[in-house]
């Protein structure tokens, strides 16, 4: 039994059908129905119900799906056991803050990459937080404040920002000075979030709330060049702002906690080769890049 045929079983099982599964792997339908008609002919059972509208597990595929997935998993960790120093083969999932992700990180990859040329890496940018175990990513790269989850985090480094609003915003409202007047003001935000502050020696949160909502750092930043009210945002998104006199500082007795830069990883006992070397890889070169700080090893 093809060991691949099982991983595409186990994705297509995932994803919810053919299209989704060859998306996530990167081939065509056509490959992906290939091998599963191969892998239910040598099984001698049915594990998709096909129809027009798409594909869903027969009762023989919900049952085989756990058995493929651990059979898939198992390979994984023997290769790594007799190999530990070798080649990284396979496919790597990932995850990437849109905001950041090809400015700062996607450099990163691309030098794993070109380490591995074995290696195959699929990477999605986006700034929303992806569900890693449904949508079949290996790990995510995510920027801010973790909050409580089952998932695996590791901090690979931190990024520094500030409290803004234009100089139009600030003469028609008035800037805060204390994080209890932000309740007095539109705040600027990717969604629910909390802001943190720094009040000497302790960390105030305050759950701001506002009209204006993106799940882009870059975008939020052009809302708040444009009066819509005052945001939390990295510094190497703001800089430029900052130095025409587009945004202005506020805030500044209350510093705000850096943020993390963090590899997640769905929970298991220990993480794979892959998400390793790349975890260590990103924090080598996060310590050359002038807008992230990296941790220590």
């Amino acid at each position: 039994m093809d060991t691949d045929d099982l991983r595409i079983f186990v994705e297509v099982a995932d994803a919810g059908g053919v299209s989704a599964a060859a998306r996530r792997l990167g081939v065509s339908k056509s490959v992906v129905s290939r091998r599963l008609f191969r892998l239910e002919a040598e099984l001698g059972v049915q594990l998709l119900a096909r129809t027009t509208r798409g594909a869903a597990l027969t009762e023989a595929g919900v049952a085989f799906r756990d058995h493929a997935a651990r059979v898939g998993a198992e390979i994984d960790a023997a290769r790594e056991t007799i190999q530990p120093s070798g080649d990284l083969t396979g496919r790597l999932r990932i995850a990437m803050p849109l905001t950041f992700g090809p400015t700062h990180l996607a450099p990163v990859l691309a030098d794993l990459a070109r380490r591995y040329p074995r290696l195959h890496i699929h990477s999605s940018y986006s700034d929303r937080f992806v569900d890693l175990i449904a949508e079949g990513f290996d790990c995510a790269i995510r920027v801010g404040y973790m909050q409580d989850s089952n998932l695996v985090a590791r901090r690979v480094g931190a990024i520094h920002g500030k409290f803004l609003a234009s100089p139009s915003y600030i003469a028609e409202h008035g800037a805060p000075e204390a994080p209890a007047e932000i309740a007095y003001h539109q705040a600027l935000m990717q969604g629910t979030e909390a802001w943190q502050f720094v009040d000497g020696d302790k960390i105030v949160t305050i759950n701001p709330q506002g009209r204006y909502k993106a799940d882009n750092g870059i975008a939020l930043a052009a809302a708040a060049a444009a009066g819509l009210g005052v945001a939390w945002l990295p510094d190497c998104v703001t800089d430029a702002y900052v130095a025409s006199g587009a945004l202005v500082p506020i805030m500044t007795r209350y510093p705000v906690p850096s943020a993390g830069v963090f590899v997640i990883r769905p929970p298991g006992q220990h993480p794979s080769r892959k998400i390793r070397i790349l975890t260590e890889l990103l924090i080598e070169r996060l310590g050359e890049d002038p807008c992230l700080v990296a941790v220590a090893r």
